[in-house]
């Protein structure tokens, strides 16, 4: 049965990669896998058939002989369990792979996406610029970290897997800020995933799909 995940109708990002759906693309194309992509209108996400799959009203979700996953880092985890190339054979590497997707969706997207709603959403706000500038620094703590355990390596752990997909989709919502140019090696690993060609697939394909013409 063909894999069917869900993605918003018209992403708020116009189809510049930064949208979820985006990590389970990648994935799938990284294991070879095809898949079809159903869209949800906004409005449907709170309605009973979307909150079936997801709860919480959120994309995407997965879809595959019956199964129903939802949260990215379940959905890329199950998928590389399933199929080779995204994870180690050897038990200590893959248990240290799956630790980075652990570590990118807990420890280092969180202050993230806290500061690109301060810029989205609270713009307006006579407190806006001080909060942003304890944003700014609680997300560099955690790039310098990282970027520190980098290193001169060319992936987290050994060769890319699906640690560094994870990763490297939570660091790509910081290059409009600037300050991921900060940490040149952080900024380098980034341009290095979005040059695999799973990924550039992937990226194509959700361009398409936010871009193509309404039915």
């Amino acid at each position: 049965m063909t894999i069917t995940i869900t993605a918003f109708d018209r992403s708020p990002d116009g189809g510049r990669g930064l949208a979820r759906d985006t990590r389970v693309r990648w994935a799938l194309e990284e294991v070879g896998q095809p898949y079809e992509v159903r869209p949800v209108a906004f409005r449907a996400l709170k309605e009973p058939a979307h909150l079936s799959l997801n709860p919480f009203g959120q994309i995407p979700t997965y879809e595959e002989n019956g199964l129903v996953l939802f949260e990215t880092g379940s959905i890329v985890l199950h998928i590389a369990g399933r199929h080779k190339g995204l994870l180690p054979e050897a038990p200590d590497s893959r248990a240290r792979a799956i630790t980075w997707m652990f570590a990118a969706v807990n420890t280092i997207e969180p202050p993230i996406l806290e500061y690109a709603n301060a810029r989205l959403l609270e713009s307006d706000r006579p407190w806006n610029e001080e909060r942003l500038s304890i944003i700014a620094d609680r997300v560099r703590d955690r790039l310098r970290q990282l970027s520190a355990r980098l290193g001169a390596a060319e992936w987290l752990d050994g060769g890319f897997s699906a640690g560094d997909l994870m990763m490297v989709h939570v660091l790509q919502r910081l290059k409009p800020s600037g300050l991921l140019d900060e940490f040149p090696n952080l900024a380098a690993y980034v341009e290095r995933g979005e040059e695999r060609p799973a990924y550039k697939r992937a990226f194509a394909a959700q361009l398409a799909f936010n871009t193509r013409k309404p039915l």
